[in-house]
């Protein structure tokens, strides 16, 4: 974190110093003309006089957001990837021909079902070290083909759920989901204990229940999301698939984990935060990503409205008002 804050907090400190002398200077050039400017007091009104300062503080605050933001990335881990990983995100993801159905997503242009899934899935991805995770995925149709294994790059993963026609690499058929389960119960049977994330993405269009085995213990938590519209059906290949919440429900209780009807929304942040292969430090990265956000929101704003507000109310209502009333007399005699 001392790293992190040191370039932000020395620029910040330089633009402090240089608003300093400029606000100096610019108070000289104001005094000779003031009588002009505000009247016989030769003052601003009372609020314009702290106007210096919120400049002052506007161009440090922005500065300090900015700096902090170009140097900081509150994803990616700043050193090389540890060789002995002590976290996992396992994925299991269903790619059957029914998940490239366009009716997921929030908006009213539904996107299809895996690329809403991996948009869902991004939330998790986010949040992760690469220095000490490592990513996996199981792609299941009529069978299971482990797609990635302990890779340190989770924009691969990201990638693979990007719409491509992953079906295309099965022989058609019913979809297995159980096999999906049972590869990465297999997969993940090496791991530490309580290292792993599962999370299985379905829209559960199923034609046969499924039973998971025993959960291996390097498995601390299981998240199913479910995708495609709950509610109404879309003609697929003769039949009329949705999501089939009922079974995905179902599925969790027995994976002793936690149902997602993701189908229009996120995950919830509180879920994410409990995940076992969330680590603490990402968090406090994010932490001080807010706060560079709202230190240039506010740097920015300052900067932004006092120049506007000098214009409109910088000057005395009552020298105001008398010009505003010599101008009319004026335009009166004009005319």
């Amino acid at each position: 974190m001392t790293s992190t804050l040191a370039i932000p907090l020395v620029a910040t400190l330089a633009a402090l110093a240089i608003a300093v002398v400029a606000e100096n200077l610019h108070a000289r050039r104001i005094s000779r003309v003031a009588r002009l400017a505000f009247g016989p007091s030769g003052r601003p009104a009372p609020w314009a006089r702290a106007a210096p300062i919120a400049r002052i503080a506007g161009l440090a605050l922005a500065t300090f957001g900015a700096t902090a933001l170009l140097r900081h990335d509150p994803i990616e881990s700043e050193g090389e990837p540890d060789p002995r990983a002590s976290r996992q995100l396992l994925v299991v993801l269903d790619v059957s021909p029914s998940m490239n159905l366009s009716d997921a997503g929030p908006g009213t242009e539904k996107l299809m079902r895996g690329v809403w899934a991996g948009k869902v899935l991004q939330g998790i991805l986010d949040r992760l070290d690469m220095k000490d995770t490592r990513v996996s995925m199981i792609a299941f149709y009529t069978k299971a083909v482990p797609m990635l294994q302990d890779s340190t790059d989770k924009n691969v993963l990201a990638n693979l759920m990007d719409g491509l026609p992953l079906y295309t690499a099965f022989k058609p058929g019913e979809t297995d989901l159980g096999a999906g389960i049972e590869a990465a119960f297999d997969m993940a049977k090496g791991w530490a204990r309580g290292s792993t994330t599962l999370v299985v993405i379905t829209d559960g269009d199923l034609s046969k229940p499924v039973n998971p085995g025993a959960r291996p213990s390097s498995i601390a938590d299981a998240i199913v999301i479910g995708v495609g519209d709950p509610n109404r059906a879309t003609a697929i290949a003769g039949h009329a698939s949705r999501q089939d919440a009922w079974v995905l429900k179902s599925l969790a209780g027995k994976l002793d984990g936690y149902y997602h009807e993701g189908n229009t929304k996120h995950l919830p942040r509180a879920v994410l935060e409990k995940l076992t292969m969330i680590a603490p430090r990402v968090s406090d990265a994010i932490g001080l990503r807010e706060a560079a956000l709202i230190a240039l929101g506010v740097g920015c704003t300052l900067l932004g409205l006092t120049g506007a507000f000098l214009a409109m109310f910088g000057v005395p209502r009552t020298y105001a008002r008398t010009m505003s009333e010599a101008e009319s007399t004026n335009q009166g005699r004009l005319a």
